[in-house]
């Protein structure tokens, strides 16, 4: 049996998710053919793990232990919107980060050398560059695009607010025809 999952952050600070979901809600309200993420499902992925087995999960846990014990707390800071690949042919909208990603870069590295050093053959390789993002829609296709540029530019460089990170997930994601529903397989808490 697998499972499909990632390890995630949230943004715990009500105020700076209030604000996220302000501009992902005025995204909502353009004539646009896009796919939101759900309000109870904004989060950070800091590693896509796939479909995974049990014992792969439980070494997932373990190292995610390891790491709660090891860290301090820390503070990100929510700023700029944009897309990837790029603003001009977005499939990606989010936002990034100002402050805070290097520690989950950290994060990323040390799960990434876990992976390899334990020979997890089931874990997903991810071949792209980790860029600390929140996302909050996917583009279907470019009708009315023209209706972000305002946005990005109004945005680009919007504070949307700071949050302390005190906990680490792993989560499942399960594929159903209406959109992913996650739910928390292990959570560990930061020192």
């Amino acid at each position: 049996m697998s499972i499909r999952c990632f390890v995630a952050i949230e943004v715990e600070d009500q105020r700076t998710l209030t604000e996220v979901l302000k501009i992902k809600h005025r995204l909502e309200d353009l004539d646009l053919d896009i796919k939101s993420v759900e309000d109870t499902d904004i989060h950070l992925t800091i590693r896509f793990l796939g479909h995974i087995s049990l014992s792969s999960i439980e070494v997932i846990e373990s190292v995610l232990q390891n790491i709660g014990q090891t860290m301090n707390r820390f503070e990100i800071e929510i700023r700029g919107f944009g897309a990837f690949p790029s603003i001009n042919k977005p499939r990606v909208i989010w936002v990034g980060l100002s402050k805070g990603s290097e520690h989950l870069h950290n994060i990323r590295r040390i799960l990434d050398n876990e992976i390899r050093r334990r020979n997890l053959r089931d874990v997903f390789e991810d071949q792209h560059e980790f860029s600390p993002h929140i996302t909050l829609a996917r583009v279907r296709s470019f009708k009315n695009i023209h209706l972000l540029y305002d946005l990005f530019k109004q945005y680009s460089d919007y504070i949307f607010g700071q949050s302390i990170v005190t906990k680490i997930k792993l989560k499942q994601s399960i594929l159903t025809p209406q959109g992913p529903i996650y739910r928390d397989l292990f959570i560990t808490d930061l020192r």
